[in-house]
């Protein structure tokens, strides 16, 4: 069985295909530029050389029609007809209340996706797109949505409800929602495979920490709360959003700095986080290679973002009463020793040591604390890709 997997997000298409007899990938790649002049993809068959396709893409479907062609070239192509691929699996970034796992799509699905969109107003019309799109050049071949959102759906209404009046709840359906979920449960189930122990008997923080970065409380398998919360704003300071912060600020700098609400959620999702504080970039390479040549502001930066995931760790843990894993994923969390090791450093008490040759390591799976650490840090690189073709085939 062949699944390809689509991530669309408003001007770019990720895709891998991956043959779930034996869970290879296949070929992967990514459509960038999409309606905008110069696009073009990247695309990469196993055990062939990776290739560059310069061609107008006017809108997602144009560039799915462009990657199916790459999947069946004479060349550089994976395999010899569409009639191969038996599913796609969609990453679908809001589900709302709607979905507490992955679905089938359907036109019901479909106007729920339609009807979240005001939920995520960035991401869901490029997942739409894509599911359109799809319809119209594989109409035979089933389909199924993977939310971010559904994995953190076993959350209490302790954990999800914010402290304002209840009836905005039940008419705006304003709640925690989190993100990350399909990256967080990948992680959970791994790290319970590599420390040899029920996933249903672990307690597990899971930090995926990227450009956009967030935390599970993961009690035994099931997400119980995240620090990602109605939108991805929430939580950590990140690459450009600010994360947490006193929501009575938002009113102080609308009045003082005449910001419209447009421009004030410009400011918190794009100008702000390591970017804000640093004022150097977003990127946390070029933030740590400032803050080595003593630019203060990219030091700062820097801690503040160690401390702000510190805090979310030592916060579950108290929550779910007691730990027994800690695990790093995502660009950050997987390629930056300097980052885990801040972040455990003051957590001995929660029985973290950190083993500074294990921890010396990018992008492989790993236990980073010493034999004699009661807590274990992982570092797992994640595979939403492989996640999202795992619940495609599951229900097809």
């Amino acid at each position: 069985m062949k699944v390809l997997v689509l991530n669309c997000g408003s001007s770019s298409l990720k895709y891998q295909l991956i043959n779930m007899d034996t869970e290879e990938v296949l070929a992967k790649g990514i459509a960038e530029r999409i309606g905008i002049a110069g696009s073009f993809v990247k695309h990469e068959a196993t055990g062939k050389e990776k290739v560059v396709i310069e061609d107008t893409m006017e809108n997602h479907k144009a560039a799915i029609k462009i990657v199916l062609d790459c999947l069946v070239h004479e060349t550089h192509g994976a395999i010899n007809s569409m009639t191969e691929i038996s599913a796609v699996g969609h990453r679908v970034v809001h589900g709302g209340e709607k979905f507490a796992g992955s679905v089938i799509i359907n036109e019901e699905v479909k106007a729920t996706l339609e009807e979240c969109s005001e939920l995520a107003p960035l991401h869901n019309p490029p997942n739409l797109m894509g599911i359109y799109a799809c319809e119209e050049i594989l109409p035979s071949v089933p389909m199924v949505g993977v939310f971010d959102t559904a994995f953190h759906q076993t959350m209490p209404k302790s954990s999800y409800l914010y402290a304002l009046p209840y009836e905005l709840y039940d008419k705006y359906k304003i709640r925690r929602y989190g993100f990350h979920g399909t990256s967080h449960k990948y992680v959970a189930m791994r790290a319970a495979d590599i420390l040899g122990k029920p996933l249903e008997e672990l307690k597990i923080v899971t930090c995926h920490l990227g450009n956009g970065a967030s935390i599970a409380a993961v009690d035994r398998g099931k997400s119980i709360d995240t620090s990602m919360g109605f939108t991805p704003l929430e939580g950590l300071a990140m690459g450009t959003r600010c994360g947490d912060m006193d929501p009575a600020i938002t009113t102080f700098l609308m009045e003082k700095e005449g910001l419209t609400s447009g421009e004030l959620n410009n400011l918190m999702n794009k100008k702000s986080g390591v970017l804000g504080i640093s004022g150097v970039s977003s990127d946390f390479r070029d933030i740590e290679t400032a803050a080595d040549e003593g630019n203060e502001r990219a030091v700062m930066a820097l801690e503040v973002y160690n401390k702000r995931v510190k805090k979310y760790i030592g916060a579950y843990a108290a929550e779910m009463g007691g730990l027994d894993a800690v695990v790093f994923t995502a660009g950050l969390g997987e390629n930056s020793k300097e980052t885990r090791k801040s972040v455990c450093e003051g957590l001995e008490f929660l029985g973290i040591k950190i083993d500074d040759n294990k921890n010396n390591v990018r992008g492989k799976e790993t236990i980073v604390t010493t034999d004699d650490s009661n807590t274990k840090v992982l570092l797992i690189p994640t595979n939403e890709e492989l996640m999202i073709a795992r619940e495609t085939k599951a229900l097809i």
